[in-house]
């Protein structure tokens, strides 16, 4: 699976994300991301979850194996990269 995929399935889930992603192993089925979007204001963190892995669930059946992600808002992100 090419990066670019996995970003636009979750960018079709949380419109105007910026999406960090990484492939962990080079195999294209292991990836990080970072899902950063208003979309998550006053959202709980389970919430967030759930709203990028059920973009994910065809994903999942292959080719894509794992995926670990984290969800910020615009403003936990910049306190996260500062």
């Amino acid at each position: 699976m090419k990066v670019e995929d996995l970003h636009n399935t979750i960018i079709g889930a949380v419109p105007g994300a910026e999406i960090f992603i990484r492939d962990l192993t080079g195999n294209g089925d292991h990836f990080e991301a970072f899902v950063v979007s208003t979309m998550f204001e006053g959202k709980r963190p389970l919430d967030r979850q759930r709203l990028v892995m059920n973009s994910l669930t065809e994903l999942l059946k292959g080719p894509l194996h794992a995926i670990t992600f984290k969800t910020y808002t615009p403003t936990e992100w910049e306190k996260q990269n500062t």
